[in-house]
C-alpha cells in the first residue's frame, strides 16, 4: 500500500512538472508576443487582405455574394473594397476613371485605406469599365414611327 502511494505521488508530481513546464513555456511564447507583435502578421496578408466574403459563385455574369459584375479584376476589388465597406457603395456609384482614383486617394486620405500597390490598377480598371458614368439626358428621337392623325 505504501509502494503504490509513493508511485501514485510520482505520478502526480510528473503530472505537475509536465505542466509547470508547459505553463512556463506558454508564458514566454505570450511575453515574447505581446514584445514583438508584428511576428505574427505575414507581409503576405499586408498586401492582399484576405476578402469577408467566400463565395465564389456566379450567376449570369454576376457574382452572387456581392452584385458586382464578375469580369476580370472583380476579385481584386472583393479582396480590397468589402473588408471595409459593403459592395452596395461600389455598386451605386459610377464615374470615369478619374473619379475612382480620386475616390481612391480621398479614402487613403481620410479613410485609412492601404496603399493598393499595384492593384490600384486594376481595381480603377474595373470600376471604370463596370460602373462608369451612365449617360443621361433626352433620348434620342424615334424613328421609323407610321404617325396617324386623331379623327375627330
Amino acid at each position: 500500500m505504501g509502494k503504490e502511494l509513493i508511485n501514485a505521488l510520482k505520478r502526480l508530481l510528473s503530472w505537475l512538472l509536465g505542466i509547470s513546464i508547459f505553463l512556463v513555456v506558454f508564458m514566454v511564447g505570450l511575453l515574447i508576443i505581446n514584445q514583438n507583435p508584428a511576428m505574427m502578421i505575414s507581409e503576405e496578408k499586408e498586401d492582399k487582405p484576405e476578402p469577408l466574403i467566400h463565395s465564389d459563385l456566379v450567376k449570369d455574369g454576376i457574382h452572387v455574394a456581392t452584385g458586382l459584375v464578375a469580369k476580370e479584376g472583380y476579385e481584386t476589388v472583393i479582396a480590397n473594397c468589402t473588408n471595409c465597406h459593403a459592395a452596395d457603395l461600389v455598386i451605386q456609384n459610377r464615374g470615369d476613371r478619374a473619379h475612382w482614383e480620386s475616390l481612391i486617394k480621398w479614402m487613403q486620405a481620410t479613410q485609412g485605406l492601404w496603399d493598393l500597390g499595384k492593384n490600384e490598377e486594376i481595381i480603377v480598371s474595373y470600376l471604370s469599365e463596370n460602373y462608369s458614368a451612365e449617360q443621361k439626358g433626352r433620348r434620342a428621337n424615334l424613328s421609323g414611327i407610321e404617325w396617324y392623325e386623331l379623327k375627330k
